[in-house]
């Protein structure tokens, strides 16, 4: 394999990794949120545990995002 497709292919891993970590970090946080929202408090606490995890869901994936950048220098 030539040296610039291996570049191709690096960059592109590193960026759907990015990607994924983005979108599980939030929909993980949010998921969660619903979770005790609906099955922990029965309804009740709707919708405060979605918005907090999601907002900690928002904030893990940035905090990831700011690693990554200092990681891999992106």
């Amino acid at each position: 394999m030539s040296s610039d497709r291996k570049q191709a292919m690096k960059m592109l891993a590193d960026f759907s990794t990015i990607g994924m970590t983005v979108a599980f970090s939030v929909l993980i946080g949010a998921w969660f949120g619903w979770w005790l929202d609906q099955k922990v408090f029965n309804g009740r606490t709707e919708p405060w545990f979605f918005f907090i995890f999601l907002g900690m869901g928002i904030a893990a994936a940035f905090l990831n995002l700011f690693r990554m950048a200092r990681r891999k220098d992106l």
